[in-house]
């Protein structure tokens, strides 16, 4: 599906009298087949960092609110804008191993690998975003259901996000997981945005965009 760039759909639509900004992006990325769901979001004021019920939340402000974000997820307009009109302060969730998955880098070596995938002209580029100053997200085509279990790890609230043991640092969001998407808020302050914004074209192939961030993370 090609069609208008997301950040442009979404500054349009944003602009339109009493259309908050969050949905306007979740319907953007419906457009484009990305279901989303509510998250929590970060407290600024009170002795709570995290909106949801949970005393000591681990993870504040990054995660669903429902537990059944999964069947929650969706990409109809109109199951989506109840639910951001209801919360209108909620994040935006992704559920990756869909139509996505995500890699999910220290910033340092994010950077340094997109740099070197655009000058070298033989690597696509897909949608890249900034978690904050700390890290960069970058969307590839998902491998769906993999013959070899011992591929795939999940990333998301109760459980320790799997790395591969020789390129510490990177995280493989896929199926069962999860990410927060622009312009959800962060509880250490500003924002999930977006470095290259989706366009509708196809995503790149996950095991060359891989490599090169195995070889900037480890230096």
């Amino acid at each position: 599906m090609v069609g208008v760039p997301l950040a442009r759909r979404s500054k349009r639509r944003a602009k339109s009298p009493g259309t908050p900004e969050k949905i306007a992006s979740v319907l953007a990325y419906a457009r484009l087949g990305w279901a989303s769901c509510p998250g929590a979001h970060p407290l600024r004021e009170g002795t709570r960092a995290c909106s949801c019920d949970r005393i000591g939340c681990p993870d504040p402000g990054a995660h669903p609110l429902s537990p059944a974000w999964q069947s929650q997820a969706t990409v109809d307009p109109d199951r989506l804008t109840p639910l951001w009109e209801r919360t209108p302060e909620a994040n935006v969730i992704l559920p990756t191993g869909r139509v996505f998955d995500v890699f999910d880098v220290p910033a340092p070596a994010g950077m340094t690998a997109l740099a070197r995938m655009e000058a070298s002209g033989t690597t696509s580029v897909g949608p890249v975003a900034a978690y904050g100053t700390d890290r960069v997200l970058f969307f590839v085509s998902t491998r769906g259901a993999p013959e070899d279990e011992d591929e795939w790890w999940s990333c998301h609230l109760d459980c320790d996000p799997g790395t591969i043991d020789e390129t510490p640092g990177l995280r493989w969001h896929c199926r069962d997981s999860y990410v927060l998407a622009p312009p959800s808020t962060l509880a250490a302050g500003g924002y999930v945005t977006w470095v290259r914004p989706p366009d509708g074209t196809a995503l790149p192939d996950p095991l060359r965009v891989i490599d090169w961030l195995a070889d900037a993370c480890q230096g």
